[in-house]
């Protein structure tokens, strides 16, 4: 949380027996893993939470996030990894959100679309549209989702005619 991934490792490989393979011990190793940008051990952490602890999002996020990073791995890679997770965590709009962006990446925007939709039906429509605008991987999707009228946005009034 402090940017010192070393320091954390460091810390990390001090808790006691049992301990290393708790979720948030995982999860802090994961972080410190990709802030060195060291993704080949990333993915194996992230590996190691979607192994012992299934039912947590954040491992499918993480492995996906990770393969797509390291050497071998790649988009097409991502999204076979995470593409069971959108069933499993039908709730979780960053799963969609994210198969959005690997489809959009490769091309695939109609499959990107409805990712992203599904994604807005998920999460908060505002600020995931908000998110979208910034994000590069969904830039082919830009013009489509700029013309969205998000529900929580106040209705665009019609103009009328000056009177004569």
């Amino acid at each position: 949380m402090l940017g010192l991934p070393a320091e954390a490792q460091s810390e990390l490989r001090d808790l006691s027996a049992g301990t290393e393979v708790r979720p948030e011990v995982l999860d802090l190793q994961w972080q410190a893993f990709a802030l060195q940008k060291n993704w080949t051990a990333a993915y194996a952490i992230a590996e190691l939470l979607v192994r012992n602890h299934p039912g947590s999002a954040g491992g499918w996020i993480h492995r996906a996030y990770a393969a797509r990073r390291m050497p071998g791995g790649g988009i097409p890679r991502a999204f076979e990894l995470l593409v069971p997770a959108a069933d499993l965590f039908p709730d979780n709009e960053l799963i969609p959100y994210n198969l959005a962006c690997y489809c959009a990446q490769e091309n695939q925007l109609d499959e990107a679309w409805n990712w992203y939709r599904r994604a807005r039906s998920t999460g908060n429509p505002a600020a995931l549209r908000e998110q979208a605008l910034r994000d590069d991987d969904l830039r082919p999707l830009w013009p489509m989702i700029s013309q969205l009228i998000d529900p929580d946005s106040p209705p665009q009034q019609k103009r009328r005619p000056p009177a004569p």
